[in-house]
């Protein structure tokens, strides 16, 4: 699963994120794209708060960053 939430600025693209992970099954890999400058350190707080675990974070270059994220 993808979700692009390029545009929203901090916190929406965790809340986004919080808010599809009802949906979510454990085990389940979800790549994240967004562009909030602050987004690497939310994500990672955010998996560590929920068990879930971050892959990785990381820069794309554009000011955008790509998150892989296991549930």
């Amino acid at each position: 699963m993808e979700l692009d939430l390029r545009g929203l600025k901090c916190p929406e693209p965790v809340l986004k994120i919080a808010a599809k992970a009802k949906e979510i099954p454990a085990g389940e890999m979800v790549e994240v794209l967004a562009d909030c400058p602050s987004f690497p350190k939310d994500i990672a707080a955010w998996c560590e708060r929920t068990g879930k675990t971050l892959l990785f974070c990381m820069d794309e270059g554009d000011g955008s960053h790509r998150a892989q994220i296991q549930f």
